[in-house]
């Protein structure tokens, strides 16, 4: 019984950083955990750019085929997380589909960018099929240069 680890406040935050090192070990080999669990599952896993400039990150989502209304994003505890679904066209009559690539339902994806991130101006737009977001860098995460003096 010594052995446990005794449940805290401070033990979700281990289990979140067990979560990032995994999925950091498993995008050497498959690029992210994310696309092994889409091969391993056949999941709808939507592809994502991450960027990062001096005052915020930029995260854009390929997102086809929806409405803004079918898209949810949330923030917290540095984790942002993006769900939504895609509904399925209704049949028409004297149509038959040969071939369906296309995923239909429900999709999610997650990341974590830090605590440095002020969640009140974070902005979100839907165009063309791109998800775009902008998570700005709260004041005491902003890179500041210091100079060092002889």
């Amino acid at each position: 019984m010594a052995n446990l680890i005794p449940f805290t406040s401070r033990t979700p935050g281990l289990f979140a950083d067990i979560d990032r090192e995994f999925d950091n070990l498993l995008s050497r080999f498959w690029g992210s955990a994310d696309r092994a669990l889409e091969e391993w599952t056949g999941a709808n896993v939507p592809r994502l750019n991450v960027a990062e400039t001096e005052n915020a990150y930029e995260v854009t989502v390929d997102l086809p085929g929806l409405n803004p209304d079918d898209i949810n994003v949330e923030f917290s505890n540095g984790e942002l997380r993006i769900t939504g679904e895609r509904k399925q066209e209704k049949e028409e009559k004297g149509k038959t589909y040969h071939r369906v690539e296309s995923y239909y339902g429900k999709f999610q994806r997650t990341l974590y960018l830090g605590e440095g991130i002020d969640a009140d101006k974070i902005e979100a737009e839907y165009k063309d099929g791109v998800l775009r977001l902008t998570l700005p860098k709260s004041q005491e995460a902003a890179t500041k240069r210091i100079a060092v003096k002889s």
